[in-house]
């Protein structure tokens, strides 16, 4: 019977190859999402065994962290753009399971992270989730809490406020876009933890740190922050 299912898979395979998603060449066997050649020249921010990063001055003077980083650089013209967008916008949630699994292993082995009580995901509004089928976040959360082995927390930061899109938006048009429309549940499970929250993309911050508001609003913890991307 295993043998049955290996070839059929290794038939559709050979018909439907897997290609990358970077660069479209197609993939051979233990290779996910992207091929090793482009896996090699991810714009790697290595950032998250640095404190004091780039990333962490984007939150300083604005919100309270222990620590913060992204996976890899976002920029305009590259070819690795293309993982974001078809992760938000094309259905494929595997991309950020994956990549999110590569970031946990490297965040697996800092000390700043190594405490994390809770994962926890920038909440889409109910209405935007219905639309796009899952929360980008949520799935970057999965691979991290496969990586990390940390619970993924969805119940406590949610979105009550449906809000445009922030693409396009300056940074004042982003923080008043976002500034009241997050809240807590039962924010007290969160007293005296520690809290990882992710997003997929930092571009100005002020999602994020309107979300840290919300949680810090209603109970005492503490927040580090993750991000698949940096757009530097």
């Amino acid at each position: 019977m295993i043998g049955i299912v290996k070839f059929i898979k290794y038939f559709f395979d050979l018909i439907y190859p897997q290609l990358c998603d970077v660069c479209s060449t197609s993939l051979v066997r233990g290779e996910k999402i992207i091929c090793s050649n482009c896996r090699i020249d991810i714009p790697l921010t290595r950032n998250w065994n640095e404190r004091g990063n780039s990333v962490e001055k984007v939150f300083w003077g604005r919100v309270p962290v222990v620590a913060a980083a992204s996976y890899f650089f976002f920029a305009r013209g590259s070819k690795y753009r293309t993982l974001l967008h078809k992760l938000k916008y094309s259905g494929r949630d595997d991309i950020g399971i994956e990549l999110g699994l590569w970031f946990g292993n490297e965040l697996s082995n800092c000390a700043a992270f190594s405490d994390v009580d809770f994962i926890i995901p920038v909440p889409l509004h109910p209405k935007k989730q219905k639309l796009r089928g899952y929360n980008q976040s949520e799935k970057i959360c999965t691979g991290l809490s496969k990586a990390m082995n940390k619970p993924v927390d969805t119940k406590t930061l949610i979105r009550a406020e449906f809000t445009n899109t922030q693409t396009k938006k300056n940074r004042m048009e982003r923080w008043h876009n976002v500034s009241n429309v997050f809240t807590t549940v039962n924010a007290e499970k969160l007293k005296n933890k520690h809290i990882l929250l992710v997003d997929d993309v930092l571009t100005t911050g002020a999602t994020i740190e309107a979300c840290c508001n919300a949680i810090l609003s209603e109970t005492d913890c503490r927040i580090s922050i993750v991000t698949l991307a940096y757009v530097s």
